[in-house]
């Protein structure tokens, strides 16, 4: 077993950068379960405030250049350059994978556990840096850019939101932290949460509980992607947000994330081959390698791993 050291700096800042807090731990908590209290009892010490609107609790690489370039909003074109990844020394985890993935695709990753995909992903917004090889957004080599600006321009939803023992509003907030009270509660109706908040017994003031404890899977979910509208970031990485969810709340969600999708660059990690069907490009991968891409039509046709494990969890699910 792999194990993964996670450094937390503490850093007073802006509240708007506050927003790089729930992209950091949106992919962290799939690894290290622990990781949300203690960066929230870190914060907390820290910026003595219970709501964590005064300060800033990220991981903070060096950046890799002197004068890092600042990226704007990109389109949102991705490509892989020959890229090489491992957690340990001769152990990797991706091995010379190349490919581009152009602005506005949603794209999925799929195969075995194991094979690679959420590294591949989590080396968009530098949560690991490559070993070999670049990774690039719209031409920029990741490493070159501004990591505030290129976080800025990425949201995550994962299957396990992060969400803080404070309102419902102030969570949604963490999204944009300049939004309006109008603009949240716009990106609640966009994510299919503002009916049932305004039922809750304080509205968007309710107290939402130690992880969002006080709140069902759905609603928990639904919260993490209002926020993923408000940020509307052109890059949008989702891990399997739907899997553990009753049926009535995956339609609710899967709606709300057809929307959020639009005109995005979208990278799916897929779990359950429901959810990516009708994605415009699918990746498999196996043994750190693409094997294959395509639709789902040509790649079940034409490649044989893919169709065995598209055809093994449908014959059990």
């Amino acid at each position: 077993m792999i194990g993964v050291q996670v450094r937390v700096e503490i850093v007073p800042s802006r509240s708007r950068d506050l927003g790089a807090l729930v992209l950091v731990r949106e992919v962290v908590v799939t690894h290290v379960q622990q990781v949300a209290q203690v960066v929230r009892d870190r914060c907390v010490v820290h910026t003595g405030h219970e709501r964590l609107v005064q300060g800033r609790c990220v991981d903070r690489r060096h950046e890799t250049r002197a004068q890092p370039e600042d990226l704007g909003r990109p389109r949102g074109d991705l490509a892989f350059e020959q890229v090489s990844f491992a957690y340990q020394p001769n152990e990797p985890v991706l091995r010379e994978v190349s490919t581009r993935i152009p602005a506005g695709t949603v794209c999925a990753l799929v195969g075995p556990s194991g094979a690679g995909k959420s590294t591949f992903a989590n080396l968009v917004p530098r949560f690991y840096e490559v070993v070999e090889g670049r990774v690039t957004v719209d031409g920029h080599d990741v490493r070159a850019l501004r990591l505030a600006d290129l976080r800025r321009n990425i949201a995550v939803v994962s299957q396990e939101p992060v969400l803080f023992n404070d309102t419902i509003f102030n969570n949604l907030q963490l999204g944009r932290p300049d939004a309006t009270r109008a603009e949240v509660e716009q990106a609640a109706r966009d994510a299919f949460a503002h009916d049932f908040i305004q039922g809750l017994p304080q509205g968007y003031e309710t107290m939402v509980g130690e992880r969002g404890a006080l709140l069902s899977g759905g609603q928990k979910q639904r919260i993490a992607l209002a926020r993923a509208f408000l940020r509307n970031a052109p890059i949008l990485i989702l891990d399997e947000a739907t899997s553990a969810l009753d049926s009535d709340s995956e339609a609710a969600i899967q709606a709300a994330l057809k929307k959020l999708m639009v005109g995005k660059t979208v990278l799916i990690i897929a779990h359950r081959f429901s959810t990516i069907r009708d994605a415009s490009l699918i990746l498999v991968f196996d043994q750190g390698r693409i094997v294959a891409s395509g639709t789902h039509a040509q790649l079940y046709a034409g490649n044989p791993l893919y169709r065995s494990l598209y055809d093994r969890q449908q014959g059990g699910s």
